[in-house]
């Protein structure tokens, strides 16, 4: 899938230079750090709780989207004679249908990354929970595991999110294939700048 190839480009480039990521990355171990210099770790809960509500509602919106998709592919004539009076919408049952299956095949990945995410920040919450108080001796490899997994997290929310971009990009396919194209060109370069020349990226550099 398209989101899925932006995330391994992404990946593949950030040997050339700073991504989004790579910032995080830095921000993640300093926050890991913390986490073993204090014993009250009600911040810590309260950070990963409120990550976890934006993936529950967008795996939760995932579902119900796919669900309308499903009603819309059982019920294509109707469809067809709604849409059909709209201007510069042509397309036969077959375009339609293999629309509708590909937009329905986009928010499937995405709500099982979701929800996958969603277990990789209890798997977290359960790490913090083992993480040793600052009177006791670090375990450096259990921070190490606390870090990939919420690194893990991080990226699969943000790969559920591409998917949601470039379904976007695959609602012009109902207009035409050309139109999609170009919007799925304007997807990946929206990404691209935000992944690597952002000012969300200058802003978290800054503070490195």
């Amino acid at each position: 899938m398209d989101a899925i190839q932006a995330g391994r480009y992404s990946g593949l480039k950030s040997t050339h230079g700073q991504r989004l990521q790579d910032a995080l990355q830095i921000y993640i171990r300093r926050w890991i750090a913390q986490v073993g210099e204090r014993d009250n770790r009600i911040v810590d809960t309260s950070i990963i709780a409120n990550i976890e509500r934006n993936a529950t509602f967008m795996a939760s919106s995932s579902l119900l989207i796919i669900a309308g998709l499903v009603t819309a592919i059982g019920s294509t004539e109707k469809s067809l004679s709604l849409f059909t009076q709209l201007p510069f919408v042509r397309f036969d049952p077959q375009t339609w249908e293999v629309g509708l299956i590909c937009l329905t095949l986009a928010f499937a990945y995405a709500f099982f990354t979701f929800t996958w995410c969603i277990r990789q920040w209890t798997f977290a919450s359960i790490l913090i929970g083992s993480v040793p108080n600052a009177n006791q001796p670090h375990d450096e490899s259990l921070e190490q595991s606390l870090g990939q997994v919420i690194s893990l997290a991080v990226y699969h929310f943000n790969m559920g999110l591409r998917a949601y971009y470039f379904s976007v990009a695959l609602l012009t396919w109902f207009i035409h294939p050309l139109i999609f194209m170009l919007a799925t060109t304007w997807i990946v370069l929206v990404l691209y700048r935000r992944e690597f020349h952002s000012r969300t990226l200058k802003a978290l550099a800054s503070g490195l």
